[in-house]
């Protein structure tokens, strides 16, 4: 009977462990599309008829 006590007591672990995964996976799949969700929310307002300056050389610094 302590054996069949014990292979009950790893399978329940092991079901434990798998299930902690699994909803730590889904926990972080769903933080992520959140992410891409917000991302693809936010659209940058660039007004028509002004352009926009294109620095190819980097910051420039004022105090230099």
């Amino acid at each position: 009977m302590q054996r069949t006590d014990e292979l009950v007591a790893r399978a329940l672990a092991a079901v434990a462990a798998s299930k902690a995964l699994r909803e730590r996976h889904d926990q972080q799949r769903r933080e992520i599309y959140t992410r891409i969700e917000l991302a693809s929310l936010r659209t940058p307002n660039v007004p028509k008829g002004i352009q926009l300056p294109l620095n190819l050389s980097g910051p420039r610094r004022l105090n230099s």
